[in-house]
């Protein structure tokens, strides 16, 4: 393991050296079933390319956070949603379904999640915790609706005033229609969203249902630079660790949590990312409860985890959302899902 810091960086280059074996000559039969076998595998990949074409062509649109094709609507506006991270809450439901999630400290050296959800939206998510002013910062950078479960007077106070559309389940604890809680876990880390009711609570609010988040910039091409990495660690403190591995098979980096895996209670799935921003910036303990101001604002140094590979960055806020840049240029993402983890300065973070 190395440790990694933002003022130097160990680069490690790993060089692979690929043995080839001579292929032994095969009896003619044995040539002939292979031709027929290749002719088989070069028809049917003829055919997947034309399907390909033609589902392509019926693409319209385009899901603004995974960069995605789609003919689905689009023009609707992304749910952002408070997922509690206590070890008592795991595994939540619906976080292998959003199609970006920040990560940050709440209280104490347990994080917390705003997952973004658009392109899809799970039926159940949770569960949901209180709300802190950092995370609906970023979800007005995005015109999310903002979806929590409790607070403080004084952190509702802010929500109001802040001009985000929110919906408090507070408000609607255990209704049936909004939110619920389960049975098999105690409060506060057995509330969850009931997605199918989120309609009908935007409508009794009188908020806008319509309008896409602007998009993210997303690439494939050029992307693919950077030191070869198999598995990154950010440790918060003695209480949160998150690993996440590179799968080469799917192209993504695979998440954990405090050394087990990341699964989504929903369907079994390992959350994955197909990218990875670890951002550093300054954290204040504000009052005796151990709430954090967080600067989402002057931008700083971190790194970004792409296709196996993680390069050092910088990021900026560039209206209210979190970017990554390259000596002053902005560099984009690989269209798919994306998780940011938010780090205070003390944090490590390791590579293998």
């Amino acid at each position: 393991m190395r440790k990694l810091t933002f003022f130097s960086l160990l680069v490690v280059l790993f060089l692979a050296a690929c043995n080839k074996e001579a292929g032994a000559a095969q009896p003619e039969e044995t040539k002939e079933i292979e031709t027929a076998v290749e002719e088989q595998i070069e028809t049917k990949e003829n055919v997947t390319a034309d399907e390909k074409e033609e589902n392509e062509q019926a693409y319209t649109e385009t899901f603004p956070l995974t960069g995605e094709p789609t003919s689905e609507n689009a023009d609707h506006r992304a749910l952002s949603v408070m997922v509690n991270n206590h070890p008592k809450a795991r595994p939540q439901s619906g976080l292998s379904q959003a199609d970006l999630v920040y990560e940050v400290l709440a209280e104490g050296q347990i994080t917390r999640f705003l997952a973004l959800f658009h392109s899809e939206i799970p039926d159940t998510i949770g569960p949901v915790r209180s709300a802190r002013p950092y995370y609906f910062e970023i979800a007005d950078g995005f015109h999310a609706l903002y979806t929590y479960h409790g607070a403080s007077v004084a952190i509702n106070q802010k929500v109001a005033r802040s001009g985000v559309d929110f919906l408090d389940g507070a408000m609607y604890d255990n209704n049936g229609w909004l939110f619920k809680r389960s049975s098999d876990r105690a409060a506060p880390h057995n509330s969850y969203l009931l997605t199918e009711g989120v309609e009908q609570a935007v409508a009794n609010k009188g908020y806008e249902a319509e309008g896409a988040p602007e998009a993210l910039p997303f690439s494939r091409e050029g992307l693919y630079d950077g030191t070869p990495v198999q598995d990154v660690q950010v440790t918060y403190g003695s209480r949160t660790n998150v690993s996440f591995t590179y799968d080469k098979e799917k192209e993504q980096f695979l998440r954990s949590s405090d050394g087990e895996p990341s699964i989504d209670r929903l369907n079994g799935e390992w959350i994955a990312a197909d990218n990875v921003m670890i951002i550093e910036t300054d954290h204040r303990i504000i009052d005796g409860a151990g709430r954090r101001a967080i600067d989402l604002t002057s931008g700083g140094n971190g790194f970004l985890l792409q296709k196996g590979k993680m390069k050092e960055v910088e990021w900026k806020n560039v209206n209210g959302r979190l970017l990554p840049y390259k000596d002053g240029s902005p560099l984009a993402f690989i269209p798919g899902k994306t998780w940011v983890n938010i780090i205070p300065g003390n944090a490590a973070v390791e590579s293998e």
